[in-house]
């Protein structure tokens, strides 16, 4: 199933894809008030009664919010998780956090806020007087389904409900600056996030779904997702190691080579730059930098 969260009068409404990508039907007269979190949380009960429903009302131009738009928590996310994304961000001259060539022996694990999160759609907000030099990442997203703490590695996919498109927009100088990654990473509408929330049964192989991204039309990013040094399963095995994961909990999971500070010199993001980023089956997140 493709699951979207939709603008509807009174507040936000779970909305269902149909295949053609296109076609959002409403969700309200199954799911009732229910966002996708807590149909997450419950989500052994409600699937059959989403699955078999009929009759269900198209939304007209519905306006897409992130599937989730407000996270119970921080999203945790992943650095240096592509091998030639290390290699770039150990070239590029920047006392950022951790540069180095070398490929990390653990998961790079950091945080962004939940009000970093915005729609696939929306603008994406400069923050002029916090930076000058802006970026984007393409990422594939997790979504947890069932929680726990200590999850193996041949359990870990059990415990995914789905996955989503992340853009995890960085502010470079911020992040060198502070010597750390959690103010970079999280200024408000830097984690635009959807088009769908894809139900896990949907992909029938993970490793070769692609992750791209284009900048005013100019493909910048593309790897397929086997390239990842720490795969899926082993992220939330460490995550959850000490660590209680929890339904609806978000990983963003790396990005590939290819960012703007890749570039000699860098090529930031600028007002009025258009940032796509798509991931084969899954849509694409389209957003202004404004």
């Amino acid at each position: 199933m493709k699951l979207v969260t939709f603008r509807a009068e009174g507040g936000p409404a779970l909305g269902l894809v149909e295949d053609d990508g296109t076609t959002v039907r409403d969700l309200r007269g199954v799911t009732g008030d229910a966002g996708l979190l807590q149909v997450i949380e419950d989500w052994a009960s409600w699937s059959g009664r989403i699955a078999q429903a009929s009759g269900l009302p198209v939304v007209p131009e519905a306006q897409l919010l992130a599937p989730i738009p407000s996270p119970r928590r921080d999203l945790f996310a992943v650095g240096k998780n592509y091998r030639e994304h290390v290699a770039e961000f150990g070239r590029s001259g920047y006392d950022t956090p951790q540069r180095s060539e070398d490929l990390p022996d653990k998961p790079i694990v950091f945080s962004k806020a939940t009000t970093s999160v915005t729609g696939p759609f929306d603008d994406v907000e400069s923050h002029p007087s916090v930076t000058t030099e802006l970026d984007y990442e393409a990422e594939l997203a997790v979504i947890i389904g069932t929680g726990g703490r200590g999850i193996s590695y041949d359990d870990a996919l059990d415990h995914v409900w789905g996955y989503t498109i992340v853009n995890d927009v960085t502010a470079r100088d911020v992040q060198r600056d502070h010597k750390q990654w959690l103010l970079g990473k999280s200024l408000d509408t830097h984690a635009p996030m959807g088009p769908w929330a894809v139900t896990a049964d949907e992909i029938a192989d993970l490793g070769a779904l692609e992750v791209s991204s284009h900048v005013n039309g100019e493909l910048r990013q593309k790897a397929p997702v086997k390239d990842l040094i720490f795969d899926v399963a082993e992220l939330v095995r460490v995550i959850s190691a000490g660590i209680t994961l929890l339904p609806g909990d978000i990983i963003a999971t790396g990005t590939p080579a290819g960012v703007g500070i890749g570039f000699d010199p860098p090529r930031f993001l600028q007002r009025g730059d258009v940032v796509e980023c798509a991931i084969t089956g899954m849509g694409a997140i389209r957003n202004t930098i404004a």
